[in-house]
């Protein structure tokens, strides 16, 4: 079993932002991927976000994000160690509060959900990092605010990484860069250009290249976790990752929230595991459920049951080997992929629909607030996750190199043992940790992808280069440019201050959609 590991996750506010911004570009510019995730103030009717038509879908998308807003936004730039044997990252993560001065809308479930899992309002509304919506206004964009570092993640022309992220780039787009173009192939292409290195999904890389029994945010990321310590733990020659962390010291300790990662000890199966927050990752129940929803043991059920498909088959091979002489047909398992579990998304639509005409989750109390992520909001935040359910861990310890960190805070090397007294605030729902999973899964996915006879090392997820996962369809919603659209004016524009002119021509010259 391998060592538990503690991830600090640095608190940025309006009162250190400032102090904080040098090392936060410094960790943009250097980083070799950079993964994102959002908290917002809700998402409107969840009904018109599975439309039918992706256009419909967009529409629908655009128009929370004109009304509502980001509460909080999670940074999690991973660097690729070079003078490491194995393949190593280490890893700075950011948690910005932010308080747009528009009005906008807040939705009372929304609110509930975040309580519940240690938003703190009175924070946000004392100390959130102001920013509005739509395009520039005068001269801010040259200043230090969101939207200044906004383009600072664009000139950083590093991979952009989220989870089930449509959301979350519409979102982004409206707070922090312009007003959203009025059709979807519009934005897109604006998408392929300011993001040239390319747009990865998780929830995409999850289902289709990991292939995974469930994909929802905390089951894919304890499931990387979970492979790559038996990886370790084998000592063969297979994929495998480690991470480091800085260790912030002085009044840096102050900023920094440290989330404990702790293996699981339990191999015991419970009795009853909850069907439906193992399959989605989220249950109408929520607290109220009788039924388990450690993500830990559903990911040891899983295991156990694949296994057990698998002697069910090597046993139907015999039996069809014995019976050949008869010529009696045995009918095969048939093996879902990744597997039976899967969801079945026209049903889980039609639940949803139900439940939205009955006005109750299941008719056993009051609605149930649905989580609000910029990714598939029930998809990457089951609602009853404790604390110590989500931030288990079996990854290697974390050995920072105190050479090469590009945080201007002192580094030194993360034991492990120095954090057990510091600070933990309550609650496990955080963008800032979020996208630290996400990163995570993005970086152990590169490494079961990366071919030796590769001279590139960074060619990262190939088959997942701007795709973004689309509910309930069978193919993602690509990020790039077509013959059919152009680039909306707002765009041209922004590009033209990112890059200034020759830069942007120099850089749409060179891009190539993959």
């Amino acid at each position: 079993m391998t060592s538990p590991m503690t991830v600090p996750v640095i608190d940025v506010q309006s009162n250190n932002f400032k102090e904080l911004w040098p090392a936060m570009v410094l960790a943009i510019k250097t980083s070799s991927f950079i993964a994102l995730d959002t908290e917002l103030s809700g998402l409107g009717a969840r009904k018109d976000l599975l439309a039918e038509s992706i256009e419909d879908r967009y529409k629908a998308i655009c128009h929370a994000a004109r009304t509502r807003s980001i509460l909080s936004l999670g940074i999690a730039c991973y660097k690729k160690l070079d003078d490491k044997a194995d393949t190593t990252y280490l890893v700075q993560v950011y948690n910005l509060t932010l308080l747009c001065t528009e009005e906008y809308i807040i939705e009372p479930q929304s609110v509930q959900f975040l309580v519940q899992h240690g938003f703190d309002f009175n924070k946000q509304y004392a100390q959130g990092i102001p920013h509005y919506k739509g395009n520039d206004k005068g001269g801010d964009a040259h200043g230090i605010n969101m939207r200044s570092l906004y383009v600072e993640l664009l000139r950083a022309s590093k991979p952009l990484v989220v989870h089930n992220g449509l959301i979350d780039m519409v979102f982004l787009y409206q707070c922090f860069y312009a007003h959203l173009p009025e059709k979807l192939g519009t934005f897109t292409a604006d998408l392929s250009q300011m993001f040239p290195s390319g747009v990865y999904d998780t929830k995409y890389a999850t289902e289709y290249e990991l292939r995974y029994t469930a994909s929802y945010l905390e089951y894919a990321y304890k499931k990387c976790k979970l492979d790559n310590s038996r990886s370790i733990e084998g000592g063969g020659s297979g994929p495998r990752m480690f991470l480091e962390f800085c260790n912030y010291a002085g009044h840096m300790q102050n900023y920094v929230d440290y989330r404990p990662c702790i293996d699981q000890q339990s191999q015991q199966a419970p009795q009853n595991i909850c069907v439906q927050f193992s399959a989605y990752g989220w249950c109408p129940n929520g607290s109220r459920c009788s039924m388990s929803h450690d993500t830990d043991l559903i990911i040891q059920q899983d295991e156990r049951s694949r296994e057990d498909k698998r002697k069910k088959r090597k046993r139907k091979k015999k039996q069809k080997a014995v019976q050949e002489e008869a010529n009696a047909p045995v009918e095969k398992e048939r093996c879902a992929s990744p597997d039976s579990k899967r969801a079945n998304v026209e049903d889980m639509e039609q639940e949803e629909k139900r439940q939205d005409q009955e006005g109750t989750g299941t008719g056993t109390g009051p609605p149930v607030p649905q989580p609000v992520s910029g990714a598939e909001a029930a998809d990457k935040n089951p609602p009853n996750t404790t604390a110590g359910e989500e931030n288990r861990n079996s990854v290697s310890e974390s050995k920072p190199d105190t050479s090469d960190g590009p945080h201007s805070a002192t580094l030194t090397p993360e034991t492990g043992d120095g954090t057990k007294d510091r600070k933990l605030e309550g609650g496990t729902h955080r963008a800032g940790f979020d996208a630290f999973m996400t990163g995570y899964i993005f970086a152990f996915a590169s490494c079961l992808a990366a071919k030796p006879e590769e001279s590139n090392p960074e060619s990262w997820v190939p088959g997942c280069a701007n795709k973004l996962y689309l509910s309930g369809k069978s193919v993602p919603l690509h990020v790039a440019k077509s013959t059919f659209s152009k680039s909306s004016k707002a765009h041209v524009r922004k590009m033209d201050f990112v890059w200034g002119k020759s830069g942007r021509e120099n850089q749409n010259g060179g891009h190539s959609v993959k």
